[in-house]
């Protein structure tokens, strides 16, 4: 790692009190250039609402139809006019073969944005997130979410967020 690609991770919590706040937040992150080769891993107990983040953002992105949620077939891509799209849930992965059988180096390594549901399950082949997004319930609806952006790509995402919050 460069001198440039180094820096002291940014965190920022929010709260989101509904579904429309993480819809509205997911708009304003599918606004961002940045994003067209970011990775970001969703933490979150089962129920925390990473699926739904995910749905949202790509319908922000312009996905249409059905989004589905990538459990049992570990990844769905999405192509768009001027983005790829790889959708990771890592959940059932249990084989460190999978990873090299599937060509997820390859993915990870290749221009467009990469999301990940459960990255634990591939922590030791993982590149390092721009983002690692955590979600917690707080009751029924509502969401506290942490951000840490690790890299400058993330930098980027964390601050046009917030100065979009302003």
């Amino acid at each position: 790692m460069s001198a440039v690609d180094c820096h002291d991770p940014i965190v920022k919590t929010l709260r989101w009190r509904d579904e429309a706040a993480t819809h509205a937040y997911a708009v304003a992150l599918a606004a961002q250039p940045a994003l067209a080769n970011a990775f970001i891993a969703l933490h979150g107990d089962l129920g925390a609402g990473k699926t739904t983040l995910v749905r949202h953002l790509l319908q922000a992105l312009g996905v249409q139809g059905r989004i589905k949620s990538p459990t049992y077939a570990v990844v769905e891509p999405y192509e768009l006019p001027a983005l790829n799209v790889w959708h990771f849930d890592f959940y059932r992965f249990a084989d460190p073969r999978e990873w090299e059988d599937a060509g997820f180096r390859d993915i990870f390594a290749s221009p467009g944005l990469k999301l990940a549901e459960w990255p634990e399950k591939a922590a030791t082949f993982l590149p390092m997130a721009d983002i690692d997004l955590t979600l917690h319930t707080l009751g029924e609806a509502a969401r506290q979410v942490t951000l840490r952006a690790n890299t400058p790509t993330g930098a980027v995402l964390l601050q046009a967020i917030n100065q979009q919050e302003h």
